[in-house]
């Protein structure tokens, strides 16, 4: 297990544009690969992960494939014009998995706390090491954010084939003090003929095209467990898959997979997930959140004129369930903080998306400073850290 001396700091010590509380709604931790050989069941570890040097770069060697190791998820501290696809284990921000180094790094850019999204599960076909690799990831994360946790909040990823199992998950999570679960955008499908690049994306999209639905009745049992322990829940994007490796279609995918996010939310809310269980809280978690009044403004019309002939279960339009259940966060979103008093758009929180290449690090207060200019004092620290504080539970 890794060996985390705790540290007991409370805030960030660098100068603030506003003296206020600020909480990194969606931060990331990234777990070295070497990482699995600790945290796996012990007959697993020897089909852990490993890294190799080449003379070019350093290489992940895992069941027969040797591939270079990819920085796009860690280039905080670069100039755009200096971003790289691949390189060494230690080019990559070591506040990506060290937290002393990660606390240095909330110090310098004004963070307070950072909530953790994550880096698992592992790309495998081997479906014992698959799910085994969840609760490894969860158990690294806990340990990570045990070094300081006051500044530091976990959120654990589960799996969603079996719901019995997603159940059993979330509450090891609750155990470990992680204070959310992420779930894949929609359900899982079977997992048997994948290969592992298949099924480690299934953990963010799920099963896209299959016939499950969250509001499935199947799902209702994971959904009051989660209103019982009081957890928040969580989907990271998923809705559309970004294809990383091609810059042809990088950038559109980007746009497209925060506007993707709308597909599950829609499906939960009109499926009547929220009117069953009216205390389920759920974040769209860096999807932007600009969309937001637009969704819950064209879902509330289609719904008024089209809600006879299908049938609808809803005894409130949809934007009533995007105001008191639904949550989103967003790094650059100056336009949705200026509808953040239009229906479905005011539960709001912003993120600095460290170590990724999005991130406003280690710029966020010259970003916080555009981003809120004009903006009440009230609203302002609501977005920045006290919205996140409530959500989170922290």
């Amino acid at each position: 297990m890794a060996d985390f001396v705790q540290d007991d700091s409370l805030a960030a010590t660098a100068p603030k544009t506003f003296d206020t509380l600020i909480v990194d709604a969606d931060a990331h931790a990234n777990p070295s690969a070497e990482m699995w050989a600790d945290y796996l069941p012990a007959h697993l570890q020897e089909l852990a992960p490993r890294i190799e040097s080449g003379d070019d770069c350093d290489y992940v060697v895992f069941e027969g494939k040797r591939r270079k190791v990819n920085l796009i998820a860690s280039q905080a501290g670069r100039a755009g014009k200096d971003f790289k696809m691949h390189g060494r284990v230690s080019d990559a921000r070591s506040g990506g998995w060290m937290p002393a180094a990660r606390l240095e790094d909330m110090d310098q850019d004004g963070m307070d706390v950072a909530v953790m999204f994550g880096g698992g599960p592992l790309g495998t076909s081997n479906a014992e090491l698959y799910k085994a690799s969840f609760t490894a990831y969860n158990t690294w994360l806990a340990d990570f954010c045990a070094y300081n946790p006051k500044r530091f909040a976990g959120v654990g990823y589960i799996p969603m084939e079996d719901v019995d199992e997603a159940i059993a998950n979330m509450r090891d999570c609750v155990k470990r003090g992680l204070k959310a679960v992420n779930i894949p955008a929609f359900p899982m499908g079977k997992l048997m003929g994948l290969n592992g690049g298949e099924v480690q994306m299934m953990a963010l999209t799920g099963d896209v095209a299959g016939e499950r639905s969250y509001a499935d009745a199947e799902f209702d049992p994971f959904w009051k467990a989660a209103c019982d322990l009081g957890i928040p829940i969580t989907i990271h994007l998923g809705g559309r898959t970004v294809r990383f490796t091609e810059p042809k279609f990088f950038l559109s995918d980007l746009l497209m997979s925060k506007f993707g996010m709308g597909e599950p939310l829609a499906i939960m809310i009109y499926g009547g997930v929220f009117q069953r269980f009216p205390d389920l809280r759920i974040a769209s978690v860096e999807s932007g959140v600009g969309w937001f009044a637009f969704a819950a403004n064209y879902m509330d019309e289609t719904w008024n004129k089209q809600r006879y002939w299908v049938n609808s279960i809803l005894e409130h339009p949809p934007s009533y369930f995007w105001e008191r259940n639904i949550y989103g966060s967003f790094i650059h979103d100056r336009a949705g903080i200026l509808m953040r008093e239009l229906p479905g758009a005011g539960n709001i929180m912003w993120s600095s998306d460290y170590p990724h290449s999005e991130t406003t690090y280690p710029e966020s207060q010259k970003a916080i400073a555009r981003l809120f200019d004009g903006v009440p004092e009230e609203d302002r620290n609501l977005i920045l850290g006290g919205r996140a504080k409530q959500f989170y539970n922290l």
